[in-house]
């Protein structure tokens, strides 16, 4: 709607002056001018009338492509449509022998570029190009021009949001480096940012990093999320069609490159810092706090515990009547009271076969006798909880863990050590 009404304002200008230009022959000199250089004799072929439709139809075409475009788009454009107009008046002449007066149309397209530039420097004007050097196309169309068309300030001070963070990583990122040929190695990788940035950001994330092996996609900013899908929720979902999408990925780099890739999820909701880092020359709008760090944490951890999506408490309540999902581990820091349950998201709510239902809920009982130190009927319940032929590295993880316990060697291995720090 903004933009619509930047035309429709710089249209009524622009056209107006257009038409004093052409109607009080201001362009007559020009036209002569330009006859001379092409030396042709003859009076024009058009008549001011439908010199002046022409003109006033390329002022508006220049416009509505000024608005929507980058700077650099734009000056190409123009300078293109100005030696076609050109090139077409000296081609009339040279083998009709007539005159094709272009000054008009050359005018119109230079005034649509400099009204816009001067538009841009406007606050009304200013707004779009801010928010596309901040956002880019890091956020769907829609959202983006929600954002301009919105009454928020483009400086983005700093606010708290209630968001939700998924980060992917690539684990095993070291060992393809060292079996690839460079270009090998960055074909997979920048195939696998395609793929995967494209998809969260269609389905409503904001990519907020996109570098290396690594994808931070936002949900719940810079704008909160409409309908009554809450951002934990979206987040949750996302990171299970992801892995779905990527696991068909993975067979692709299997018939190009005999490699694949070992992707793990991290997601994590909570309050964060929402706002625009950086200056003129990197400035970007991005996020940041404990929220966010965890999420970084939760998938590295993801490889210790077997699973693809390891997620925080607080996206699992969000998302829990949207997603079905089972319990990772409990983390309790040193010296402090406070408790943080793991979990694994394992596909959408009431999509799990009753074979793999019986199998998450014999699991919880498994981790629910384990916490409670009933060892026998721990792995009793975990070893029900196994699909013959589907491999199960979580339920591998466990089964390990209760026998150590067992014997009195359960402590702390280095990822769960970190992640209690954190927490």
């Amino acid at each position: 709607m903004r933009q619509l009404k930047s035309f429709f304002f710089l249209a009524a200008i622009t056209c107006l002056v257009q038409v004093v230009f052409v109607y009080w022959g201001q362009l007559a000199f020009l036209g002569n001018f330009w006859k001379n250089i092409i030396q042709v004799s003859t009076t024009q072929t058009f008549g001011e009338l439908q010199l002046l439709s022409l003109s006033l139809l390329l002022l508006l075409m220049t416009l509505w492509v000024a608005l929507h475009a980058n700077r650099r788009e734009i000056l190409f454009l123009a300078f293109c449509a100005i030696l076609l107009l050109l090139g077409a008046s000296w081609l009339t002449a040279a083998l009709h022998g007539s005159f094709l007066n272009p000054i008009s149309g050359v005018v119109a397209i230079l005034m649509g570029v400099v009204a816009v530039a001067l538009f841009e420097r406007t606050a009304f004007g200013s707004r779009e190009p801010a928010l596309r050097r901040l956002f880019g196309q890091r956020l769907r169309p829609e959202t983006f021009r929600r954002l301009v068309d919105g009454n928020r300030p483009v400086d983005f001070p700093g606010e708290m949001h209630e968001a939700s963070v998924l980060v992917c990583t690539i684990h095993n990122h070291v060992e393809l480096m060292e079996v690839l040929a460079a270009p090998d190695y960055v074909s997979m990788m920048n195939l696998y940012l395609r793929t995967a940035s494209d998809f969260l950001v269609d389905v409503g994330g904001y990519l907020d990093e996109c570098s290396g092996e690594s994808i931070r996609v936002i949900f719940g900013v810079p704008l909160p999320d409409k309908g009554s899908i809450n951002h934990g929720a979206k987040a949750a979902r996302a990171a299970i069609d992801l892995v779905i999408r990527l696991e068909e990925l993975n067979r692709e780099c299997d018939n190009l490159w005999q490699k694949r890739l070992d992707f793990r999820i991290g997601v994590n909701s909570g309050a964060m810092i929402a706002a625009a880092y950086g200056g003129a020359r990197v400035g970007r709008y991005s996020v940041s706090g404990p929220v966010v760090e965890f999420a970084r944490h939760l998938s590295a951890a993801c490889a210790h515990y077997g699973c693809r999506i390891l997620a925080g408490p607080a996206s699992y309540e969000l998302a829990s009547t949207t997603v079905e999902g089972r319990p990772i581990d409990l983390l309790q820091r040193a010296g402090s009271r406070r408790r943080v349950e793991l979990y694994e998201f394992l596909a959408p709510k009431n999509s799990l076969s009753s074979e793999r239902e019986r199998s998450r809920d014999q699991f919880w009982k498994g981790v629910i006798f384990f916490r409670e130190r009933k060892w026998e009927e721990s792995i009793n319940a975990l070893s029900s909880a196994r699909i013959a032929g589907i491999p199960d590295q979580v339920l591998d993880y466990y089964l390990e863990r209760v026998e150590r316990a067992r014997r009195g060697e359960d402590e702390l291995t280095p990822e769960q050590a970190l992640l209690s720090e954190v927490v």
